[in-house]
């Protein structure tokens, strides 16, 4: 790594008293001539006293959430190179030379860190099959890049974190940062690296059920806001098949009695298809909105100087 490049590890932290001091001295010891950054949302033990401690640069975040926090590490944080990863000492601090190494060899800007382990405590089944299935999701419609798309552990150039707009409130930001890469198609990789155990005393603050809708409410708000054209076309699709499906049986009976005995059936059948019409030019004014705005999210992209060696 060039000395000229200015490294920052950014690290949410929301009560992970007994897991801070080893995530920054880990990262102390492979990136040493990093700055850490410890940002604590509201932790009601003392994480904060343990990671000024550590040597850790500490600052708050008010409002709840892993999604507001990442937003304001962000913007505060002037750097070249940023490490982000969480403070449970989960991730594997050895591994984060290697990512930027790849980072800088490849002029990528993000580096996301696909996690291994066997530990089944770790990474528990039910959290490795909503993640299959989320990571699929995205895969389908946005591109299949990345094996771990939830993953906590990332490198990004100066370039992607200045043009993310960061509008997630909670665990969903992964989401949102997979797919703004992905939307934007930046240059990007993924590296395996080992995920274990949390220490003792150290609590997962992850609700697999509730985070998990969130995530998959973010997926679906993404595919509308990124992709409207082929999500109010797949409404469109919908109501028009239920109209026709309805209107089936009417105009078969006008044609052999010419009789409308259904009256009301032949009502809500013409209003399906009418909403069905209406969500497809929603989606067709819609892309052109989301095509523009999308130019606009590459311009500033393109504006923010490449990282390199």
């Amino acid at each position: 790594m060039s000395d000229a490049l200015k490294t920052a590890v950014l690290i949410p932290c929301y009560n992970e008293e007994a897991a801070i001091a080893q995530v920054v001295g880990e990262f102390r010891r492979a990136l040493p001539d990093a700055q850490i950054f410890v940002y604590d949302n509201n932790s009601k033990d003392k994480t904060i006293e343990v990671a000024r401690a550590a040597g850790a640069i500490v600052r708050s975040e008010p409002l709840q959430g892993k999604g507001n926090v990442v937003r304001r590490m962000f913007a505060d944080i002037e750097a070249d190179i940023y490490v982000l990863v969480d403070g449970d000492a989960t991730y594997d601090a050895a591994s984060a030379p290697i990512m930027i190494k790849k980072l800088l060899d490849n002029q990528l800007d993000m580096v996301n860190g696909a996690r291994v382990t066997t530990i089944q405590e770790a990474y528990r089944a039910g959290h490795r099959f909503g993640n299959w299935m989320l990571t699929s999701m995205v895969s389908l419609i946005f591109g299949n890049r990345f094996k771990d798309m939830l993953s906590g552990y990332r490198v990004f150039s100066r370039r992607y974190v200045k043009s993310f707009p960061a509008l997630a409130v909670g665990f969903e930001t992964e989401t949102e940062l997979t797919v703004h890469a992905l939307h934007l198609r930046m240059p990007t990789d993924e590296v395996d690296t080992p995920y274990k155990d949390r220490p003792v005393g150290s609590v997962s603050k992850l609700s697999t059920f509730k985070d998990g809708f969130r995530i998959l409410w973010m997926i679906l708000v993404l595919i509308k806001e990124e992709k409207p054209m082929p999500f109010f076309s797949l409404i469109a699709a919908a109501l028009g098949f239920i109209s026709v499906a309805l209107m089936l049986p009417i105009l078969a009976e006008y044609i052999e009695t010419g009789l409308v005995p259904r009256f009301p059936t032949a009502i809500l059948s013409t209003s399906l298809m009418i909403l069905a019409f209406l969500s497809f030019a929603c989606g067709l004014i819609l892309d052109t909105v989301t095509r523009g705005r999308n130019e606009m999210k590459r311009m500033r992209y393109l504006n923010v100087p490449v990282t390199q060696r």
